[in-house]
């Protein structure tokens, strides 16, 4: 399980001891599941990608388990298929919100704007990043956040697109979340259309 990210220096440590609910569901999962990743996951993809796609945190069979993010569960089968067929998998860059496990999938308020200026370092970091695709309504609310606005000014909508004060755009889509397929909210026609308009964009701002 190896995974070298494209903004290394915007990764938390291994063990970090910032949230003390997620570092208690680790030292849990470390103990029952040594051979799992069990720790903050990192950004994977290119540092030049110029879209950079936007989870809410890490499944605990998924990355928890792999070290990647969308990987190893169904919420990123659905991603990745989608990725795939745009021919554009290995372009993109991969990030949550929140980078450990949170109890019951769910990160507190806290745990949120605790885990926020690691992402806020990543968007620094990728400097030919064009376009943010947002994975459900935290994921929105951190992007925005991180890229320096106020969320009033920006609501969350599938389909949404939202030109930021930076020269970036922020394209909103519901999460594929095994929930959110099984009840019909997301499916990969959606996803696809989210990011194909988010090729589009990038391709027709690039100098």
């Amino acid at each position: 399980m190896l995974n070298t990210s494209p903004t290394p220096a915007a990764e938390a440590p291994k063990d970090c001891a910032l949230c003390p609910r997620m570092v208690a569901l680790r030292t849990e999962c470390q103990l029952t599941h040594p051979d799992w990743w069990n720790a903050p996951v990192p950004a994977m993809g290119l540092a030049t990608g110029r879209i950079a796609i936007v989870g809410l945190a890490p499944g605990k069979m998924g990355a928890n388990r792999t070290g990647q993010p969308f990987t190893g569960d169904a919420s990123g089968d659905l991603l990745w298929a989608a990725l795939d067929q745009l021919g554009i998998s290995g372009d993109v860059v991969i990030v949550n919100a929140v980078k450990c496990l949170p109890p019951s999938n769910k990160p507190t308020p806290e745990e949120i704007r605790t885990c926020r200026p690691f992402l806020s370092a990543a968007f620094h970091a990728l400097t030919e990043l064009r376009v943010i695709v947002a994975l459900g309504t935290i994921a929105h609310q951190s992007a925005v956040k991180a890229n320096g606005e106020k969320l009033p000014k920006r609501r969350f909508a599938h389909g949404a697109v939202h030109q930021l004060l930076n020269g970036r755009v922020l394209i909103d889509s519901y999460h594929p979340s095994r929930l959110n397929q099984n009840t019909g909210r997301v499916t990969g026609e959606m996803i696809l259309d989210v990011l194909s308009q988010a090729l589009q964009i990038s391709s027709a701002s690039r100098p």
